[in-house]
């Protein structure tokens, strides 16, 4: 290609993303493409251990074959992040979410008893009416009513989530029986090696370097590799199959799902994708800078419809919901801001795809990425800085935000709690006409999710 035609093509994809506009380059954004990858290619593996059958997967016979669901979930995490990419242009990448694939297979199947091809029906059902929502406005109407201090609270209760995440998978912070969570075992070797990542990753990221995070990754890959705490793939390159088993079967059942059971099924996983994916794309926009002055998501039409499209086309191809990844945080604070983040990161996973062998390294050994997810929790946590805690219609429903997130496991809690209390402070304060009606109408769906549907 000569250097016209680079220089001719470099400008049209400066433009499209708006690359120059955003304060970045080429260059970085698939840097943050990458970054991104590595800190959430570990749902190529889980995801299909959550959902498949066999020596392999949690559900046993009741199971999906296992690697028609990692073939799934990898083209499902390629085509939504594109989608969400090339269409809102956002630098957020999409995939299974871990909370729905295990409501997927523990409540679901296991539980309830319904089979898996079902599931898929009731999964696209959500995706649909999640994609309503999202055109007609709706759901976006729901976003900015919600108050700018309590979107400050979202992004770092995220960032508090991600960090907790991070520490968990590093073995720094583990299970008690006595006080919940405790210090770690330190003389356990994927400790330590999560440990020198950490530290490695803080000191590029003090120097200023725009890769820290994927430096970090890198190196603490290498002393793995070195002290022999992570293992060479016996293999390099394995073809995809499977999918001839799950394709379409969530359309072929969907006759299935109109009845009172299934409808539960629905309206559950619609709730949960709702917050997770609204909560995140929230986050992952005020950390890069998206939100408007009066606090709004910027295109969050687009945003918002592209996360139920990937949800309703990952049901079809043969996986629970697929939704917006924190994880995308990392991908920003290493400078990522437009859609060629995102781009970036669904040409990974469509190359994971065919080295699951090599992948699975990393996916063995969660002390290589944890690091990263600590580092970008801090780097969220920055919001609290700009809440106004010395007000305390503002502090207490925000507090209450921030730590429900890792105390509960779960963005969708943290978010609900919070905005419950939200009025009811406002009310207390008398400035309850400030209030937004849709905000009343969340604290009472929050109110019913309390009661009826939270586990």
């Amino acid at each position: 290609m000569s250097t016209d035609v680079r220089t001719r093509t470099k400008g049209r994809v400066d433009a499209y993303f708006g690359i120059s506009e955003h304060g970045s380059t080429i260059k970085r954004e698939l840097m943050a493409g990458t970054i991104t990858f590595l800190a959430m290619s570990y749902v190529l593996a889980v995801n299909p251990r959550i959902l498949g059958d066999g020596p392999g997967g949690d559900l046993g016979s009741k199971g999906m074959p296992l690697q028609a669901v990692f073939t799934a979930t990898a083209l499902a995490a390629v085509f939504g992040t594109l989608v969400m990419g090339l269409w809102a242009k956002y630098p957020v990448a999409l995939a299974p979410g871990m909370g729905l694939n295990a409501f997927f297979a523990y409540t679901v199947v296991l539980h309830m008893g319904i089979p898996w091809q079902e599931a898929l029906s009731g999964t696209f059902l959500s995706g649909v009416i999640f994609f309503v929502l999202a055109v007609t406005k709706v759901r976006e109407k729901i976003i900015d009513a919600i108050p700018m201090q309590m979107k400050l609270a979202v992004g770092a209760g995220i960032g508090m989530f991600v960090a907790f995440l991070g520490l968990k998978s590093a073995g720094i912070v583990t299970a008690s029986p006595a006080t919940f969570v405790h210090l770690g075992d330190f003389h356990k070797g994927t400790t330590l090696l999560a440990m020198f990542g950490l530290v490695v990753t803080v000191v590029f990221l003090v120097l200023g370097w725009h890769g820290a995070v994927l430096y970090g990754i890198l190196a603490t890959t290498i002393v793995g590799i070195v002290t022999g705490l992570v293992q060479l793939p016996h293999s390099v390159a394995a073809l995809p199959h499977g999918l001839d088993q799950t394709f379409g079967q969530a359309i072929i059942h969907l006759p299935n799902t109109f009845t009172s059971q299934m409808i539960i099924v629905v309206l559950t996983m619609l709730f949960v994708d709702f917050f997770d994916a609204s909560g995140t794309l929230i986050g992952v926009a005020n950390q890069a800078g998206l939100l408007g002055k009066d606090g709004k998501l910027q295109r969050a039409g687009k945003a918002l419809a592209a996360d139920s499209v990937g949800t309703a086309a990952g049901a079809i191809i043969g996986t629970s919901s697929t939704t917006a990844y924190v994880e995308s945080t990392a991908g920003v604070s290493a400078g990522g801001r437009t859609g060629l983040t995102a781009v970036a990161a669904a040409g990974w996973f469509l190359v994971a795809l065919f080295f699951f062998p090599v992948f699975a390294v990393f996916a063995d050994v969660p002390a290589v990425t944890a690091p990263a997810l600590i580092v970008v929790g801090v780097l969220m946590s920055r919001a609290l800085g700009e809440i106004e805690w010395n007000r305390l219609e503002y502090a207490v429903p925000a507090f209450i935000t921030v730590i429900m997130m890792p105390l509960t496991y779960s963005i969708a809690n943290g978010i609900a709690m919070g905005l419950l209390f939200y009025p009811i402070v406002m009310v207390a304060k008398r400035r309850a006409r400030e209030v937004h009606p849709v905000m009343w109408v969340l604290m009472l769906v929050f109110l019913y999710y309390f009661w009826f549907l939270a586990e």
